[in-house]
């Protein structure tokens, strides 16, 4: 069953003006002020104007009144729906094929067949949250059957993510306001004057009245969000997406016939990269169904790639999940991601070079839903900041520098251990580790690691002596000591294991 999850931006308009100016301070509060004629009002203000009771809807005037250090901006919509789409086009690279812009303040998308991409709708979820407030903009999620109930409890539930299981619609949003409706004002004015206060108290009501006083609208919000009546997300575009499409005199529906055409879609793409130049990262085979529905599926390379064959195998490998239903009217491939990629001459030889190029492997993992990647060098003394992971067919060309002998495995943190040494520049006789006592046999050492003072103040003076030891039974391990041995200052002259060695 389809599940939709709506982003709401309760403060896009203030978080545009701090992203523009990132010397406003953290704790300024911010109004913007819409103007008509003479009449100036508040149209929008953050949380650290609402918290000193600034409203919407609030003369500008009386809004200086109550807060004497308010920042007055003009308001400019153009600004805020230009920041929007560009959000919601990179929603629609990072989480679904299906996006669409939610106006004036959200973001919609159906994540059916992507949510698992994510780790599952709670990490999902939780990931938007997170990566939206890295951007310098809060965001409320919500996830539910329906685009009607997603983005009513975005809205009116106040936590930052809400996740309605799967067919209980109805008891999540019976007690909303009307307003969550998405009702024109006036209608939800007049709905407030009869006496109903809440979703729930109007869906118990018989439907011919409402129709008969204020038209259909009323039950055609109703039917969306109770999922009776389907409401379809029409996904984003705009010019710089390639995109094709095949659309269909006769609805089809059977497999063979869907990877017929998504072949000669795959073939269209592949002419449109090659005459642009560049290669697809990411494209989504979108599918519309005779009952106004859509499916979309997703194929990501770890590369830019426009080989036909290989595109249309990741694209028939995943084709099995489509349900035509009642039939299938239109195909659409969209290469979402794209990358220059220029031709390569292949090899005249008679006899040529073997390649182990693995990134068809990635593509195919990465496609079930793993998270591939790779561990890379990075130029760095501090043990735990020497490795990386980068995406798997990135190129890296940092180098580790010529260290001492290092273990093979390296605990995630430092353990603390018990140790009889000799300070300054002695190994440990013995060490007591997990209970465990061992005594030294032998030991290398020792090898002083300095902190990194550029990066945090506290590493200023920041010692570690490193020792290799190994106990009578063979064992050998990477143990160190903080701080020089005899300034305090250098670390607190306590043992730690840091690593095993084979």
């Amino acid at each position: 069953m389809p599940r939709v999850v709506s982003i709401y931006l309760p403060d896009l308009a203030t978080d545009r003006i701090r992203r523009a100016d990132p010397s406003i301070p953290v704790e300024q509060a911010i109004a913007i002020i819409a103007r008509s004629g003479a009449k100036r009002w508040v149209s929008a203000a953050d949380a650290a104007a609402r918290k000193s009771g600034v409203r919407v809807g609030m003369a500008a005037a009386k809004a200086q009144a109550i807060f004497h250090g308010l920042m007055l901006v003009d308001a400019d919509p153009a600004a805020d729906a230009a920041a929007l789409e560009r959000l919601t086009l990179w929603a629609l690279g990072q989480y679904s094929p299906i996006v669409a812009v939610d106006a004036p303040d959200g973001i919609v998308m159906d994540t059916e067949g992507a949510d698992h991409l994510q780790g599952g709708e709670t990490l999902m979820v939780t990931g938007i949250v997170n990566r939206f407030r890295g951007r310098m903009l809060s965001a409320r999620v919500a996830v539910a059957d329906t685009w009607g109930a997603a983005h009513a409890c975005a809205r009116a539930v106040q936590r930052e993510t809400v996740i309605v299981p799967a067919g209980e619609t109805e008891r999540a949003v019976e007690g909303l306001p009307l307003s969550m409706l998405r009702l024109p004002a006036k209608t939800v004015d007049d709905l407030r004057m009869l006496g109903f206060k809440t979703i729930g108290e109007l869906s118990a009501q018989p439907r011919a009245p409402l129709a008969l006083r204020f038209g259909p609208e009323i039950g055609r919000r109703l039917d969306q969000m109770f999922g009776r009546l389907a409401e379809p997300i029409d996904p984003i575009r705009t010019p710089e997406l390639i995109e094709v499409s095949r659309a269909f005199a006769e609805p089809i529906g059977a497999p063979e016939t869907i990877d017929k055409y998504v072949g000669r879609l795959v073939v269209q793409l592949v002419e449109e990269l090659q005459r642009k130049g560049l290669g697809v990262r990411r494209a989504d085979l979108i599918v519309e169904k005779v009952d106004g529905t859509r499916q979309a599926i997703r194929a990501g390379t770890a590369k830019p790639a426009r080989d036909v064959a290989w595109l249309t195998k990741l694209f028939r490998d995943r084709t099995e999940k489509i349900e035509p239903g009642f039939g299938i009217e239109k195909l659409t491939l969209v290469a979402v991601m794209t990358e220059a990629l220029e031709d390569l001459q292949k090899s005249s030889a008679l006899v040529e070079d073997e390649t182990s190029d693995v990134t068809p492997l990635v593509d195919i993992f990465g496609n079930r839903g793993h998270r591939v990647f790779r561990v890379a060098p990075v130029f760095s003394d501090v043990p735990e900041r020497s490795v990386q992971r980068i995406a798997a067919a990135a190129v890296n060309d940092e180098t580790w520098a010529n260290h001492w002998p290092r273990p093979v495995r390296l605990l995630a943190r430092p353990d603390r251990i018990e140790a009889i040494a000799l300070m300054p520049d002695h190994p440990p006789a013995s060490i007591t580790w997990r209970g465990r006592r061992m005594k030294v046999k032998r030991a290398d050492g020792p090898e002083r690691v300095f902190g990194e003072w550029w990066k945090r103040d506290a590493e200023l003076e920041a010692v570690r002596d490193y020792f290799i030891v190994e106990g009578e039974g063979g064992e050998r391990l990477w143990i160190f000591r903080q701080g020089d041995g005899v300034d305090p200052g250098t670390g607190s002259h306590r043992w730690f294991v840091h690593g095993i060695f084979a």
